[in-house]
């Protein structure tokens, strides 16, 4: 069942179609980006997820940002993912990152995600979350 989410999830995004993980999210969602870059840390609540890290993160972009799904492994409320987000920003530089998402699902809801990436391709491809 939680494989299926996030298939669901990833056929959505992988076209940048970001409605299906939006609506998968808890009210009470965390997501917790790891490293000492400026946008490394935990953001608290669906509502701050898209107000403080998405909306400033994809004011970024110049062009659709996707994400392919390579490996998803579920186990209880457990699932991890391994995918590659690919987009240019508006600088032109390419920000095309490989990430490993360690979720938490309860009642078919996102309730946690921990996001280990390339944080050097974050620190040179974006600007930090304030002067996005």
């Amino acid at each position: 069942m939680n494989k299926q989410l996030f298939a669901d999830i990833f056929a959505g995004l992988s076209v940048g179609d970001g409605r299906r993980f939006i609506d998968s999210l808890a009210e009470d969602f965390c997501w917790t980006i790891t490293g000492t870059t400026p946008w490394s840390g935990t953001y608290r609540g669906k509502e701050a997820v898209r107000t403080t890290l998405l909306q400033p993160l994809f004011a970024q972009f110049g062009d659709r940002y996707t994400n392919a799904l390579h490996r998803i492994v579920a186990e209880g409320d457990c699932v991890v993912v391994e995918c590659r987000g690919k987009v240019t920003t508006k600088t032109g530089k390419p920000y095309n990152n490989t990430y490993c998402w360690v979720c938490r699902v309860a009642d078919g809801k996102l309730t946690e995600l921990i996001e280990y990436l390339d944080t050097e391709l974050v620190t040179t491809a974006l600007l930090p979350p304030q002067a996005a």
